[in-house]
């Protein structure tokens, strides 16, 4: 049973919980996301410490907000060009 198939086998059961999602290898948003989601991590859950799971739901949107005040747009570089490719045909 080839990979591709197994994997359509598993999204096709409702009851499984696992759900493959492909995503391209140029995500730039998933790399935000990551990198959002280690800075939560090291600012507060590394550094917290938290005496029930209600505390802890409560700080991180107040880290949020903190970090919303200095938030700054993102500027994205990747066109969709990947120059020197050898499989690139547009001109750069």
């Amino acid at each position: 049973m080839c990979f591709i198939s197994i994997l359509k086998t598993l999204n096709g059961v409702e009851s499984h919980r696992i759900r493959f999602v492909f995503t391209p290898k140029h995500c730039s948003w998933l790399n935000q996301i990551e990198i959002w989601f280690s800075g939560l991590s090291r600012r507060v859950l590394n550094r917290g410490n938290f005496r029930s799971v209600d505390e802890l739901k409560a700080k991180i949107p107040e880290s949020i907000a903190f970090g919303n005040l200095s938030a700054k747009p993102m500027k994205w570089k990747y066109d969709g060009i990947r120059k020197n490719h050898p499989n690139n045909t547009k001109a750069i």
